[in-house]
């Protein structure tokens, strides 16, 4: 996105990647059909970006979803809102758009330089590279780091760029997964039952040590270990943050969401005659298969006997989340390079000239279409700011964009 910005200005622009190839993580986010972005209004949109929300408005107002889509048109690609609101390209893969952008950059002269790994700077200033063919380096009158975060490494985004700024005294926030599932510990006959389950309908809640309650509608994942998947995720960041905090949380999920209590009462003390209680349940509530499961889990005979105590929990099942899961498996990370280190442009204030963009800044969102339209944005900020600043020195003739990481 910043050497579209620069190469449409009339600049010399060098792409440089790690991999064999770009867009290795975008692809991957293919996988799940590439969503590129969201219908909801404006204000429900810029509230998922949290207490970095005022780091990066100017930008996705600068390139907003009207916008975005018409970039995505530009490439040949059409789009559909899905009935959640997320935003997808007809064919529902990445490639195809990927494909078309490579295209337009390479005609439009940016030249792309793959197995490229970026190893800090010379000490006379020059960037370098570790190539198969040994080192490579370069120089440049600006530089865009497009680095990525800590997850899924083996797509490129390995954090390996940390200890190489913080030789320059940029230093990065803790990186921490993102869009994670969690661990919750079950026993061996649910996993062995229900992993890989789908959860669907439910409305997950908890209160923080700050007393403030987090509550979410959607469906997860059961996992071998815990749960994850997007009802998670849109609580990942204060689930993460509570379990660093106190060592773990308890989270209530409600089963029969749009059922009030009193009527779920009702419905587990009728009278069930000579059928069994998970028979009864399934008749009198849809209570079956994983949810059932989940109830043997977590309740005791005891439990099941009471009918107060049973209603309850059908409302309320109390689940223990004691760990995120490791930061290679997460969708994405907290944690990188402090807005508070970068001027209002993208520019490292410390190396005049530096600029970053993406993932490996800090701040976080949900999975939705926020993560990608916040990379976009970034990166056509980036590569205006850079403009910006170029314009206010002598008027170089070369500019390069390093991207040693997806």
């Amino acid at each position: 996105m910043a050497a579209e910005v620069l190469v449409n200005a009339g600049l010399k622009v060098d792409i440089y990647d790690a991999m064999t190839s770009l867009g290795r993580k975008f692809l991957m986010a293919g996988k799940g059909g590439l969503n590129l972005t969201h219908a909801e209004g404006t204000e429900a949109f810029l509230s998922r970006y949290g207490s970095r929300r005022a780091n990066l408005e100017s930008m996705l107002t600068a390139f907003d979803r009207p916008a975005l889509l018409e970039w995505v048109r530009g490439l040949g690609v059409d789009t559909f809102v899905g009935s959640s609101g997320r935003v997808f390209p007809t064919g529902m893969k990445a490639a195809p758009l990927l494909r078309a952008w490579l295209h337009r950059q390479r005609a439009s002269g940016t030249r792309i330089h793959v197995r490229h790994r970026w190893m800090g700077w010379t000490d006379d200033g020059a960037l370098r590279f570790v190539t198969p063919q040994g080192e490579h380096c370069a120089r440049a009158d600006i530089v865009i780091l497009a680095l990525g975060g800590g997850s899924w490494a083996r797509l490129g985004s390995d954090a390996a760029w940390v200890p190489l700024l913080a030789q320059r005294g940029v230093q990065a926030a803790p990186l921490r997964p993102a869009n994670c599932g969690f661990d919750i510990g079950w026993s061996e006959y649910f996993r062995s039952r229900f992993a890989g389950q789908p959860l669907k309908s439910v409305v997950a809640s908890f209160t923080d040590s700050a007393r403030v309650t987090h509550r979410r509608q959607g469906e997860c994942i059961v996992t071998d270990t815990g749960l994850e998947g997007g009802l998670i995720y849109a609580l990942c960041a204060p689930l993460r943050d509570e379990i660093a905090a106190t060592g773990s949380i308890v989270v209530l999920l409600d089963l029969l969401p749009g059922r009030e209590p009193r009527r779920v009462l009702d419905e587990v003390a009728h009278p069930r005659g000579a059928r069994s209680l998970s028979t009864h349940l399934q008749s009198r509530l849809g209570i079956k298969g994983v949810k059932a499961g989940l109830l043997h889990e977590v309740l005791g005979k005891e439990d099941f006997a009471d009918p107060v105590r049973l209603a309850a929990a059908l409302k309320a099942l109390p689940l223990k989340f004691v760990a995120t899961r490791p930061i290679d498996e997460a969708i994405s990370t907290a944690g990188g390079i402090a807005f508070e280190m970068l001027d209002e442009h993208l520019m490292i204030r410390q190396l005049p000239g530096v600029f970053c963009a993406g993932e490996m800044l800090d701040w976080e969102a949900p999975t939705g279409g926020y993560l990608l339209t916040a990379c976009f944005a970034s990166g056509r900020a980036a590569g205006t700011g850079a403009l910006r600043w170029l314009g206010s020195q002598s008027g170089p003739e070369s500019t390069t964009l390093g991207k040693p990481a997806n």
